[in-house]
């Protein structure tokens, strides 16, 4: 038979692929990107057409070299990347670097990894979409040109080691313009009224102070609210109007990769990175006990809502079943996706309807477990039929002024039965919710039982969450989905932009490098030129433009802000500010200052280099002194005793982690790591194996009676017996399937058999 080769992007997808194709397919992964720009220079040849100058990534060599010797011995290479721009272009390298052409590479996409969509794909392969590959690198030239042409200017005149972005300055700018409009603000005060009314059947209920065309400033101080309360204090109240409907509230479309980063942060506390990087390993594939290893949610990189018939279908069942019929909707439910989005894709769903997630919860994670969860009852709340509300509206009167009651009652829970969506609320017109009302008719007299004046003060707009600058930079048309996690982490760890709490604030070199930034390079900032760069991307995408037509209108205004930038921009202006502390210096006597450096802020004497007096600082700025460091000390368990003097232990923080420390220092300077151990035994002394790090946090397994046992492993060790010799089998690092015995002497290295009942499905 034709030997046929499968190149995966992720080696976290082999196991699946491969049982899914059989063994007449070969299945291996390139690891992502093959080929790169050079970091070292711009490689991008500017006067020749902005040719880009790929090299081979350092590190893939052997990669590289395994990927040529399986692609030569094969008939036909299946070119497996990713469904999108990034994965085509890396497509695009691989038949470059291992000289394929189209006769012997086929090109297939499969949008979730699953035994049906793996099959159709290899079933009908296409060609390389040569399109999409444009638009990746027309995006990668257009970054590398702003950053490593930009980011040196920054290092001029403010400090080495910034750097500038295309997106990345643009998303710091919304961040920097935000806090300016929280400092700008200006609060005004105003009132509400709220009454208790209660009825003759004895039930009460809560009224609020109708405002003119819902001004809220009516009331705009004390004696405005004081002239209200004089004329209705003692009076009854009237039931002038009672308005009652029913209210049918829909579900919210399935998840795309915003929407799902916005929830998961709102609802799980997830940042869009772990948000990302779950999502990933749900879609790469999880091992289900028996049922073998399976991606379990559809690809995460997208931006299109189109759900596959047959994964409508499937939804359909399961919810007629699961919920009854009356919980689907008569007519199936569609959702239009944003002009631009990339239809051929999916919305972010689960890859089957038999894996709920309850029933595979013991082989998810925590995180796995509750983001897969998130999809789950997203997506078929989706497909459910509205929820179905009973509105009331009591309009009542005191003396001529009006006060208003809303409510509801659920007759028909609908989708809210698994998914009770709510959106923010600055955005939620359910006012009337949680306030379930009395009968009354109209013309009944209530007594007023109690009046409360409320003063409140206008307040700023937010803070931008992880959640909410993507939900910016998407309604801003500021990037792409599969670029907002990744933008959101690095604008951080510049240190643009740091967490306080749960919001994002600009620090002052943020400030200070946007400030440069719209200063002299306005149009790569701006916010409208951004979105149209976007859409000029996706037009390359659709073939509508060519590279060129990108790149050299942008180049030309590009180059010249570029060379009027360093003529005239004086370093003078464009100074981090010194924030001094009441901190003193014990060593010099001067007044220290505030400095940022890997771990956070810091006191640092201003008279460096000759004097390097630091001292640590507290969330609040104060120092931190040794009787803090020591209260804040953790007792070891009462078994662990120092080696060197018999003594107590307690648990401290170093640079790589926890450790155990004696508690005499400095008097006695004993150590030990803390180790977490597995319940194998140790090959050469029977004692337990310990999960050891190393100084580069590295994992190695070692015994716990290290150093008197020497064994150590970088592998991970297993409950297997080598065949041969009977001893420990290793799983080799990074490769699920695969074992080699850990004594040296023994040649044995094999992937075990697959057993009849752990074949994928």
């Amino acid at each position: 038979m034709a030997s046929k080769l499968v190149i995966l992007e992720s080696p976290n997808k082999i196991k699946a692929v491969k049982g899914y194709l059989g063994k007449n397919y070969k299945v291996i992964a390139s690891v992502g990107h093959v080929r790169d720009l050079p970091k070292s220079t711009l490689g991008i040849d500017i006067e020749h057409d902005f040719t880009p100058k790929y090299i081979n990534i350092r590190g893939k060599g052997d990669i590289i070299k395994d990927l040529k010797k399986e692609a030569k011995a094969a008939d036909t290479v299946f070119l497996a990347t990713d469904p999108d721009r990034e994965g085509e272009a890396i497509s695009w390298h691989l038949m470059q670097v291992l000289g394929l052409d189209e006769t012997k590479a086929k090109r297939i996409r499969f949008n979730e990894v699953t035994e049906s969509a793996v099959k159709a794909a290899v079933k009908n392969p296409g060609k390389l979409d040569m399109n999409l590959v444009d638009a990746q690198q027309t995006r990668r030239i257009l970054d590398r040109i702003v950053g490593y042409q930009l980011s040196p200017i920054l290092w001029k005149k403010i400090k080495s080691g910034l750097s500038a972005g295309r997106v990345q300055s643009v998303a710091t700018r919304l961040i920097v313009d935000r806090e300016n409009e929280i400092r700008a603000f200006k609060s005004e005060e105003y009132w509400t009224i709220d009454a208790m009314l209660k009825t003759e059947a004895g039930k009460s209920f809560k009224a609020t102070y109708v405002t003119s065309a819902r001004n809220k400033f009516e009331l705009s101080n004390k004696e405005k609210a004081d002239a209200v309360l004089d004329k209705i204090s003692g009076k009854p109240f009237t039931v002038k109007e009672l308005k009652k409907s029913v209210r049918y509230k829909n579900p919210a479309p399935p998840f795309i990769t915003s929407t799902l980063q916005q929830e998961a942060y709102k609802r799980l506390g997830f940042s869009s990175a772990k948000t990302m990087k779950t999502a990933q390993e749900l879609y790469e594939g999880v091992s289900l006990g028996k049922d073998g290893s399976h991606g379990i949610i559809t690809y995460m990189r997208t931006d299109s809502l189109h759900i596959s018939q047959s994964a409508a279908d499937s939804a359909e069942e399961y919810i007629k079943t699961t919920y009854g019929k009356e919980y689907y909707p008569e007519k199936r439910r569609f959702y239009k996706s944003r002009n631009g989005a990339q239809d051929a894709h999916e919305a972010i769903r689960p890859s089957y309807m038999n894996y709920p997630p309850k029933a595979i919860k013991e082989y998810l994670s925590n995180d796995q477990y509750k983001l897969y969860k998130l999809i789950w009852d997203r997506f078929l709340a989706s497909q459910m039929a509205s929820a179905v509300l009973d509105t009331v509206t009591i309009d009542t009167e005191c003396e001529g002024v009006a006060f208003r009651s809303s409510g509801y009652t659920i007759r028909f829970m609908g989708y809210m039965a698994l998914y009770d969506y709510k959106p923010d609320e600055k955005n939620d017109d359910d006012s009337e919710k949680d306030n379930i009302l009395p009968a009354v008719e109209k013309g009944d007299v209530l007594e007023c039982t109690g009046i409360t004046p409320l003063q409140h003060f206008t307040q700023p707009p937010a803070r931008y969450s992880e959640g909410t600058l993507v939900k910016a930079l998407e309604e801003r048309g500021l990037g792409r989905p599969s670029t907002f996690a990744s933008t959101v982490t690095t604008i951080i760890q510049r240190g643009y932009v740091e967490r306080d709490a749960k919001t994002l604030a600009p620090t002052p070199l943020g400030e200070l490098t946007t400030k440069l930034m719209c200063d002299n390079f306005a149009e790569i900032v701006d916010y409208g030129f951004t979105a149209n760069m976007e859409e000029s991307l996706d037009e390359v995408e659709s073939g509508e433009k060519k590279m060129l037509d990108v790149l050299r209108p942008f180049y030309a205004d590009f180059e010249k802000e570029v060379d009027d930038a360093l003529k005239n921009i004086d370093r003078e202006n464009y100074k981090l500010p010194v924030v001094e502390t009441d901190i003193v210096c014990e060593k010099c006597g001067s007044r220290m200052v505030v400095k940022s450096g890997r771990f956070g802020k810091f006191a640092a004497c201003p008279n460096y280099p000759e004097c390097r007096n630091t001292k640590a600082l507290d969330k609040d700025g104060n120092p931190i002194t040794k009787e803090d460091k020591e209260a804040s000390v953790t007792p070891a368990p009462d078994d662990v005793k120092c080696d060197i003097c018999g003594g107590p232990m307690v648990i401290r923080r170093g640079r790589y982690g926890k450790f155990y420390a004696c508690a005499s220092y400095p008097k006695c300077t004993g150590t030990k790591p803390i180790t977490k151990e597995i319940d194998i035994p140790c090959p050469l002394c029977g004692s337990k194996i310990a999960i050891r790090h190393g100084r580069n946090r590295t994992t190695f397994y070692s015994c716990a009676a290290y150093p008197k046992c020497k064994f150590t492993s970088c592998d991970t060790p297993t409950d297997k017996k080598c065949p041969v010799c009977g001893g420990m089998l290793l799983q080799k690092r990074g490769k699920e399937d695969v074992y080699v015995c850990y004594n040296k002497e023994c040649s044995y290295n094999a992937k075990p058999k697959k057993s009849k009942d752990s074949k994928s499905k």
